[in-house]
C-alpha cells in the first residue's frame, strides 16, 4: 500500500512538473508571438505610413556639401512640412537628380520661384520684387565665404523650380551645371543628423540678413 502511494504520488509531481514546462513553453511562445506582431506592426509603420510620406534615412555620398555635410553621414529627411509650406532660402534638401531620377543628392535651396539668380565675381546675387537692385548673400555657412563661380547670366526662377548649389562650391554639380531643380523631384528637408553621434542634431535652418 505504502508503495503504491508513493508511485501515485511521483506521477503526480511528474505530471504537475510537465504541465509546468507546458505552460512554461505555452508563455515563451505566445512572448514570440507577440514580439513578431511588434515587429511587423513597426515594419509595416515604418515601410507603408512614415517612409513614404513623414520621414526617410539617407547617407551622404560624396563632398559636394562639405564643411557641413561630410561623406557617409547618416542623416534624416522629414517629407512633411513641404505638405504644407513651400520650400524655404536656405533649406538644405534632399531630392532626385534630374537627368537622372534613381541617383539622390543633397543641396541647399538658393533662388526660389520669381527670383532671378547671378553668379558673379564670386558671390551669389538675388533679384526678386522685394529687392528690385538685388542684394548679396551672405552665405556664412560656406568656409572663409567660399567662392562661387559660374556664369554671370542672371538665371531666371520659374514657377515650381529651384536654384540650388552645393556648399562645396568648388566640388559641386548643382544648377550651375545641370538647371533648376522641380520642385516634383524634391524627397523632402534635412531635418536631423544621426551619424557620427558627435554630430548628432537637429539641423538648423539658416536666415540669410537681406
Amino acid at each position: 500500500m505504502f508503495k503504491q502511494n508513493q508511485e501515485s504520488e511521483k506521477q503526480q509531481v511528474q505530471s504537475e512538473a510537465e504541465q509546468e514546462v507546458t505552460t512554461t513553453i505555452k508563455s515563451i511562445a505566445l512572448f514570440i508571438w507577440d514580439l513578431a506582431k511588434v515587429f511587423f506592426t513597426a515594419f509595416v509603420l515604418v515601410w507603408l505610413i512614415i517612409r513614404p510620406f513623414i520621414a526617410e534615412p539617407f547617407v551622404v555620398s560624396g563632398n559636394s556639401m562639405v564643411p557641413n555635410f561630410h561623406n557617409r553621414e547618416y542623416l534624416i529627411v522629414q517629407k512633411i512640412s513641404y505638405r504644407f509650406h513651400v520650400p524655404e532660402r536656405g533649406d538644405v534638401i534632399v531630392f532626385r537628380y534630374p537627368l537622372d531620377p534613381e541617383q539622390y543628392f543633397i543641396k541647399r535651396i538658393i533662388g526660389l520661384p520669381g527670383d532671378n539668380v547671378t553668379v558673379d565675381q564670386g558671390r551669389v546675387t538675388i533679384t526678386n520684387k522685394e529687392h528690385p537692385n538685388g542684394f548679396v548673400l551672405d552665405e556664412k555657412y560656406l568656409p572663409n565665404q567660399n567662392v562661387t563661380l559660374g556664369r554671370p547670366d542672371p538665371v531666371s526662377v520659374d514657377d515650381s523650380h529651384f536654384y540650388v548649389l552645393g556648399d562645396n562650391r568648388l566640388q559641386s554639380s548643382d544648377s550651375r551645371v545641370w538647371g533648376l531643380l522641380p520642385k516634383s523631384d524634391m524627397v523632402g528637408k534635412v531635418f536631423l543628423r544621426v551619424l557620427p553621434l558627435k554630430l548628432f542634431g537637429i539641423i538648423q535652418h539658416y536666415t540669410y540678413p537681406e
